[in-house]
């Protein structure tokens, strides 16, 4: 006889459906906290999400009695609060790359004297996930947990070009803003660029995302085999000649296979 794997369950009704709904706007309206600007207004958040300013408005209060969000006195709109910062920090804690990857970009970091980069693949885009900032007085540094596109930069085009094809060309389909001068802005081009950023297994950016920023990234992939985000060398532009770059980019290369064993090492010992 067939077993129902249905027994027993209580079928979906409309406060089920209502709940989901509730659940999802709440995740989204946290979400628009990690691309945009530190702060957010009940317009701002309404706009983007079509929803009403008075479901915004209580979505807004929940997280804030809550801690997820905060304001500050003289301030208008809303910011994270401290326990989205733990959360944050709890969920990067566990996370095993950044756990491989953390005495990896620090050496990297020494090695180069310039700032180091983890960076995560998230949906279409990559956040910053931790950086080893250069001890000169001169020095790039990055906003941890911002959104950036993968089509500027670096960090954001070896991921792009590491990415499968079917992926890969379904975001070349959408516009690709410039973010400088000097942003790739056609797919065509953008193409070519990522073949060779393919076969040579890394990226450079000479202020293709940040105006005088220069940077060379290699992709980071999981024990899984796939791409996952990226690590770089960065730091202002006039520092990136030539004879650095070259030397930057057989360093990153070699960090990232590093982190790559380190990471399939922690997963296969259950993260101790």
């Amino acid at each position: 006889m067939a077993v129902n794997s249905t027994a027993g369950r209580k079928p979906a009704t409309a406060s089920d459906n209502a709940g989901t709904e509730a659940a999802a706007r709440v995740a989204d309206v946290l979400l628009l906290f990690t691309g945009g600007p530190r702060y957010l207004g009940v317009s701002t958040i309404s706009r983007e999400l079509d929803l009403s300013k008075a479901v915004v408005y209580r979505i807004l209060q929940s997280l804030v009695s809550r801690e997820m969000l905060a304001t500050d006195p003289g301030v208008a709109g809303y910011r994270l609060g401290p326990a989205a910062v733990a959360l944050g920090a709890s969920a990067l804690r566990r996370y095993d790359a950044r756990v491989a990857a953390v005495p990896v970009l620090r050496r990297l970091r020494d090695e180069t004297g310039e700032t180091t980069t983890l960076s995560g693949l998230v949906g279409d885009e990559r956040v910053y996930l931790d950086q080893f900032e250069s001890p000169r007085e001169i020095k790039m540094t990055v906003e941890l947990g911002r959104r950036f596109p993968l089509h500027a930069g670096s960090s954001g085009k070896v991921i792009l070009a590491s990415l499968p094809e079917d992926h890969r060309e379904a975001l070349l389909h959408k516009e690709l803003p410039a973010l400088t001068e000097h942003t790739i802005t056609t797919a065509e081009r953008l193409r070519d660029v990522l073949a060779e950023v393919a076969r040579d297994g890394v990226a450079v950016s000479l202020g293709e995302r940040q105006p005088g920023a220069g940077s060379v990234a290699a992709p980071l992939f999981g024990p899984d085999g796939d791409v996952h985000g990226s690590i770089s060398v960065c730091g202002p532009q006039y520092r990136f000649t030539p004879d650095a770059v070259a030397r930057y980019r057989d360093l990153v290369r070699e960090a990232a296979a590093e982190i790559r064993q380190s990471w399939a090492w922690l997963q296969e010992s259950g993260g101790r």
